[in-house]
């Protein structure tokens, strides 16, 4: 793992914003809020761990890009309670997932097969992708479902509607994810979240020994 002070700056200010978020809250009493902060530093952070136990390296733009979703989520969206104030936090978060989770679908799948392009079609390998980010929303969805009918939650906001809604902007995330690994593959390397599929590809020649040389165009 590499180690901290090796960490590009911007995920340094990052954490450190939060670090310096929970000694604030802590310092005035506001104990929840500090919880909240600390909670989400250590879950920024964990993918980081994670990585170096199962001998995975992650590049700096997914770390930053886990960063900001895990404030978005847990830190803005709970502690400023940005999910009440700001009427698209929520479906915004909800297609952010939805991207990560088809590009990280695509990233799985393409391991399966040992980096090599030619095991499946392309257009397979991104449909594949966009069903395994589109059944975790969906899987999201029901658990909300759940919490709302077993505790009295309010997970689901408006009910039908907000269902509806996250589920339309998986679908879009989703889509995203997949379709960038489909251009991934077709060589197409400079196209909407490709570049980002072909740096953790290369970090990780490992897991993907036979994506050799320029992928066709």
């Amino acid at each position: 793992m590499a180690r901290l002070k090796h960490q590009n700056p911007i995920l340094l200010i990052l954490w450190g914003i939060l670090l310096a978020a929970s000694i604030v809250a802590l310092f005035v009493g506001f104990w929840e809020q500090a919880f909240v902060a600390l909670l989400t530093l250590a879950l920024c952070m964990a993918p980081l761990f994670l990585a170096s136990w199962y001998s995975i390296t992650v590049p700096v733009p997914f770390l930053i890009a886990t960063t900001l979703f895990i404030s978005g989520s847990i830190f803005m969206g709970e502690a400023f309670d940005f999910y009440e104030r700001v009427w698209w936090w929520d479906l915004a978060l909800h297609g952010a997932s939805a991207v990560g989770f088809g590009l990280i679908g695509f990233l799985f799948i393409f391991m399966l097969f040992e980096g090599d392009r030619f095991a499946a079609p392309p257009v397979t390998i991104a449909f594949l992708s966009f069903c395994l980010a589109v059944t975790v929303g969906s899987i999201w969805e029901i658990f909300e479902y759940a919490m709302d009918t077993i505790f009295g939650l309010n997970m689901q906001k408006s009910g039908l509607h907000d269902t509806m809604g996250d589920l339309i902007v998986n679908g879009i995330g989703a889509l995203v994810g997949a379709v960038s690994g489909y251009f991934y593959l077709k060589g197409r390397d400079r196209r909407l979240l490709a570049p980002f599929i072909g740096q953790f590809v290369d970090a990780n020649r490992n897991l993907y020994h036979r994506a050799k040389g320029k992928l066709r165009r």
